[in-house]
C-alpha cells in the first residue's frame, strides 16, 4: 500500500500532488506520518501566515483562482492550514479569471479588470496572501501600489512565488507561453490546463520585492526549495533534482518567500 492510499478517504484525486507524494516518501519517511515532509514549502508559507492572522481581521486573496491549491490537495493537514475562511472575519477573494467566482474558500469574490485598479477602498485589508501569482504580472509597479494601497497600515502581505534565477523560472521563460500548458501536462503529471496562465517575472527577485514595496513596507523575503514538483512523474528525475536543492546556492533556489508589512502611520505629535 502506497503513502497516497493512506490519505484520507475524503482527499481530492490523486492528481498531480498524489504523484509527487508517491515519489517524494522514497526519500521523506515523514510522509507517511501527516503526508508532507520536512521541506515542504507550502507548510512553511501558510504556518507563517497563521501565526500572523487573527479572528477579526478582513483577509484579501488575491489571485485567488478556483482554489485549486485546496481543491485538488491529497493531503487534509496542508487543506486545513491553506484555508482561512472561518478561522478570520472575512475572506474575499479576486482574480482576472471567472473561475474566483466557483471558489468555496471564499466569503465574497469580484473578477478584476487586469488594466483596472482594485475595486476596495484604502485601508481595506488587514492581511493580504498571494500565492504563485507574482510571476504573471504585466505591470508590477501598478499591482504593487494598488495592493500598498487597500492594505491596513501594519497589515501583511504575504506572498510566495518562484524565483526569477531559480531554474524553474529560467527553463519556463525558455517556453513561449502558448506552450507553456502543454509542456506543464508533461512535466508535472496531472496539472491541469485551466491552472496555467502566462509568465512574466517582473515581481520575483529580492530586489524586485524591495523597489516596489520598501517605499512603504519591510520587506521580509527569504529564497527556498522544496519538495521537487517539477519531474515529469520520474522517481530519477526526483532524485535528482532533490539533490540539486540541497546544493543550489540561496541566489538559486526554486521559490521566494515574502512578508511584507506596511509600515503604520506615524503618530501626530502631540501639543504641549
Amino acid at each position: 500500500m502506497t503513502v497516497v492510499d493512506n490519505l484520507p478517504t475524503n482527499a481530492p484525486s490523486q492528481g498531480h500532488a498524489g504523484v509527487s507524494i508517491a515519489l517524494a516518501a522514497r526519500h521523506y519517511p515523514e510522509i507517511a506520518v501527516g503526508g508532507f515532509s520536512r521541506v515542504d514549502w507550502a507548510i512553511l508559507f501558510w504556518s507563517q501566515v497563521a501565526a500572523l492572522l487573527r479572528p477579526d481581521h478582513r483577509v484579501l486573496d488575491f489571485g485567488a483562482g478556483r482554489g485549486e491549491h485546496i481543491l485538488d490537495d491529497p493531503v487534509a493537514y496542508r487543506r486545513d492550514l491553506a484555508t482561512l475562511k472561518g478561522r478570520c472575519r472575512e475572506v474575499v477573494g479576486c482574480d482576472v479569471s471567472e473561475a474566483v467566482l466557483s471558489n468555496p474558500f471564499l466569503d465574497s469574490a469580484d473578477i478584476l479588470d487586469p488594466r483596472g485598479t482594485l475595486p476596495y477602498p484604502s485601508n481595506s485589508f488587514d492581511m493580504i496572501v498571494s500565492r504563485f501569482v507574482f510571476e504573471h504580472l504585466a505591470d508590477p509597479a501598478r499591482v504593487a501600489a494598488e495592493l500598498v494601497r487597500v492594505l491596513k497600515p501594519g497589515g501583511w502581505l504575504c506572498v510566495v512565488t518562484p524565483n526569477k534565477w531559480g531554474y524553474v523560472a529560467l527553463g519556463a521563460r525558455l517556453v513561449p507561453n502558448r506552450l507553456h500548458a502543454r509542456a506543464l501536462g508533461r512535466v508535472q503529471p496531472g496539472r491541469k490546463a485551466e491552472d496555467v496562465f502566462p509568465t512574466l517575472y517582473r515581481l520575483n527577485s529580492p530586489a524586485d520585492l524591495r523597489r516596489h514595496f520598501g517605499h512603504a513596507c519591510d520587506v521580509h523575503s527569504f529564497r527556498l526549495s522544496g519538495d521537487p514538483a517539477y519531474h515529469f512523474g520520474s522517481p530519477l528525475l526526483y532524485g535528482l533534482f532533490r539533490t540539486a536543492h540541497a546544493l543550489l546556492p540561496a541566489a538559486l533556489q526554486t521559490a521566494i518567500c515574502a512578508f511584507i508589512r506596511k509600515r503604520p502611520e506615524p503618530s501626530a505629535p502631540q501639543s504641549s
